[in-house]
This record gives structure tokens, C-alpha cells and sequence, in this order.
């Protein structure tokens, strides 16, 4: 359980306009700004759904590229250029942008796995990625 002095705030997204996701972004970055707390921010999402294997790792990697390269527009552009299905592609662009507005500069990439090495089901699978931002 955790200690009760924890203060959560949860956010859902219905938009995909890049444009209304920064703005999010930027209003998250001016209040994490503002606080003298420290704060965990974390945003959740697959990647790429229900193709097979070998083609969601290719799409995955384009968007794990720009997720580590802190680059919102980038990550925006390439999954809608590339048509890769990542279901919180808003709240990364979102997060991706306070991130920014914080002066965040270093991405690390904890692990990255698909759904084929837990199932072994090489058909139709979704990615995954876990990453730490400062």
C-alpha cells in the first residue's frame, strides 16, 4: 500500500489534434513546474496492435526512436505516417511536451518485448516498451 501523503491525478484523453495535445502538455509542464514536490509522471500505452511479429517490432522501433529522442511532433507524424496503432499516442504527445516544457534531456529505454514472447503467437501480436524520462 502506499503512504498516504500520495497524491494522484489521473488524466484521460479523448483528442488525437496534435495541437490540443501540447496544450495539455504545456499546461502539465507549467503546474509539475510549479509544485516543490517531487512528482512521478506517468503515462501508459501499447504500441503497435495485432499485426504480425516482425512488422510491429519495424513500427515499434520508429516510435520507441522518437519517444527516446523526446520528440512529440516526431512521434505524432510517424505514427500516423507509418499507421502504427499506438492506443495512447495522445497522452505521449502530451507527456512528451511537459516533459519538454520541464527541461527533461535523457530517455533510456528499460525494455521492449511483444506479446509473441510471452503467447509465442508470431500472427497477431502488440508491443510494448517500457522508458524513463529526466
Amino acid at each position: 500500500m502506499l503512504a498516504p501523503d500520495f497524491t494522484f491525478v489521473p488524466v484521460a484523453l479523448g483528442t488525437v489534434r496534435f495541437e490540443s495535445l501540447v496544450s495539455v502538455g504545456e499546461a502539465i509542464g507549467r503546474v509539475l513546474e510549479s509544485v516543490d514536490e517531487n512528482v512521478l509522471l506517468l503515462t501508459t500505452s501499447d504500441l503497435n496492435h495485432y499485426e504480425d511479429d516482425a512488422t510491429t517490432r519495424i513500427k515499434d522501433r520508429k516510435a520507441v526512436e522518437k519517444l527516446l529522442a523526446l520528440d512529440a511532433r516526431g512521434l505524432y507524424d510517424t505514427c500516423r505516417d507509418q499507421e502504427i496503432s499506438m492506443c495512447g499516442l495522445g497522452p505521449a504527445v502530451a507527456m512528451l511536451t511537459a516533459l519538454s516544457a520541464l527541461g527533461a534531456k535523457k530517455s533510456e529505454l528499460v525494455k521492449y518485448a511483444t506479446s509473441a514472447d510471452v503467447s509465442g503467437d508470431r500472427d497477431a501480436v502488440v508491443g510494448y516498451a517500457g522508458l524513463i524520462f529526466s
